[in-house]
């Protein structure tokens, strides 16, 4: 019989709790997943360990960082929260980890445990999953869906989530088909963008240093001499530009600055001495090695893999002697400990956001059931819907909390 109490489509965070917590009500429902197995995306997660949730337990403190638009995931964290999601996974044998930030992770293991507890969720509370399968339209009729046509037939239920994802990572089955299908049935769609995206600079010398961590540094975001945005923390180069984590949280305001104008980061290295005494500080290290050349004399302050790079940018004869460097050539060497500028390029693409930002308008999904406002027995979960939060485990808890929320209501009398 392909009838059934719930179809919920896609295999993510999201779909994986609407399944399974509906299914635990008793209910029969099926599991659409495109891909081989379920939880692609949560294998990249936390680049690859999994930040599972973060360490935020009251509510209202928890959506702050969505800004605006946070307070309509209330009600879907005081359904299941942080607190829940935790014991959630240690009462299945995964012991967590509150780390530097609040990023809750795996004590041991990483993504690919994470992914073994959902799967095995879904097969202890009876979910059917049907992999490899494709779902190529979603009938509506009457003002509600009655059907949907797949790679392996069509099914039925009387009601359905969509939790297919955005369009970030696309090889692991984000392709926005979820999207389309909404704004087929009538709802609006807020333009998809990638976001918590690395940022890609004017510069040709990143990839020299692409392997090394930048550990509490400042990093500033201007236009037009004003600051849009700063963060303190960890970031990295890459081939084509910077990442990291400070990074991927600025990287939707710079990508809207970028719509205006030219954008420039303003790198600090040293952020916990100001400038003058950071001056002292070189000072120092060139008066102990003046008869050294400068090029060998900078170990005490730069991390190898950058050496290279700041000798280049300071225009200062590598081969000079360090007794011999002038007043203007150390205020060039100090410029790039404090500030160093980098002029932004763009954005990365979908391919390497955490996230997308727009999908399904919250106008259109009544938040405290994740029903539509526009088709009776269709809810919305995850990363389908208009709201996004920073890195550090919000994302994943979205699609917990919308997940849960949306299965059992499907379900509710």
């Amino acid at each position: 019989m392909n009838i059934y109490d719930l179809i919920v489509v896609g295999g993510g965070p999201a779909g994986t709790f609407a399944a399974g917590f509906a299914a635990l009500q008793g209910q029969r429902v099926l599991l659409l997943e495109k891909n081989r197995r379920c939880g692609a995306k949560v294998l990249i997660t936390g680049k690859g360990r999994c930040n599972i949730t973060h360490a935020e337990y009251e509510p209202r403190r928890f959506v702050e960082p969505f800004g605006k638009d946070g307070r309509a995931l209330l009600t879907a964290l005081y359904a299941f929260g942080v607190e829940q999601t935790v014991d959630f996974f240690e009462q299945r044998g995964l012991k967590l980890v509150t780390e530097r930030g609040g990023r809750i992770f795996p004590a041991q293991g990483d993504a690919v445990s994470v992914q073994r507890i959902l799967q095995r969720f879904l097969a202890e509370a009876g979910v059917e999953v049907q992999t490899l399968c494709q779902v190529k339209k979603i009938h509506q009729a009457g003002g509600r869906i009655d059907s949907v046509v797949t790679s392996r037939g069509n099914f039925n239920a009387a009601n359905y989530v969509v939790a297919t994802g955005g369009l970030s990572y696309p090889e692991t089955g984000c392709t926005g088909d979820g999207y389309q299908w909404a704004r087929q049935t009538g709802h609006q769609l807020v333009t998809p963008k990638p976001t918590l995206v690395p940022l890609i600079l004017d510069l040709d010398w990143t990839a020299q240093a692409s392997h090394f961590n930048l550990k509490n540094v400042r990093i500033r975001a201007t236009q037009n001499g004003k600051t849009l945005c700063e963060r303190f923390g960890e970031a990295c180069f890459t081939r084509q530009g910077i990442g990291g984590p400070i990074i991927l949280d600025m990287s939707a305001r710079v990508r809207d600055a970028l719509a205006t104008g030219k954008v420039t980061l303003v790198l600090d290295l040293k952020p916990a001495v100001d400038a003058a005494v950071f001056d002292r500080r070189l000072q120092r290290e060139l008066a102990a090695q003046q008869n050294r050349n400068f090029a060998n004399a900078l170990d005490g302050l730069l991390p190898k893999a950058l050496i290279p790079i700041f000798i280049e940018l300071s225009k200062i004869d590598p081969h000079k002697k360090c007794h011999s460097v002038t007043r203007k050539e150390r205020q060039q060497l100090l410029d790039l400990f404090k500030p160093l500028e980098l002029p932004v390029a763009g954005v990365d693409g979908f391919n390497k956001a955490i996230v997308t930002s727009g999908g399904v308008s919250l106008h259109d999904i009544d938040m405290r059931t994740m029903r539509s406002k526009k088709v009776e027995n269709l809810f919305f979960a995850g990363e389908m819907i208009d709201l996004d939060g920073p890195t550090g485990g919000y994302n994943l808890q979205l699609c917990w909390s919308t997940g849960y929320l949306a299965g059992t209501s499907a379900v509710s009398p």
